[in-house]
């Protein structure tokens, strides 16, 4: 039996430096895709993570109150070395 694969529908048109379309590429290349093909994937997944971060979380009135206790409550000791940590760690983007 034949499987019909999804026919896309619209066109995406973007214009890119050289540089980046060869990037792209070789990028594509190692996973197997071709340049549409990568480019829509990797389109697709940064606009799902946005969308996520983005997301709004539902709960319950027990729940949300238990959460905004927490919140006005002082950090204990742990909670208070993982923020000193987190605060002294260095960013990739940081020199050493």
């Amino acid at each position: 039996m034949k499987t019909q694969l999804a026919i896309a529908e619209v066109n995406i048109h973007l214009r890119a430096r050289t540089q980046d379309r060869t990037l792209i590429d070789q990028a594509a290349e190692l996973v197997g895709a071709n340049r549409s093909q990568f480019m829509l994937a990797s389109a697709i997944k940064e606009a799902k993570n946005i969308l996520l971060d983005q997301s709004t979380i539902y709960a319950d009135a027990k729940t949300f109150q238990k959460v905004m206790n927490w919140m006005d409550s002082p950090a204990n000791r742990s909670e208070t070395a993982g923020m000193k940590r987190i605060l002294q760690a260095k960013t990739p983007w940081q020199s050493e």
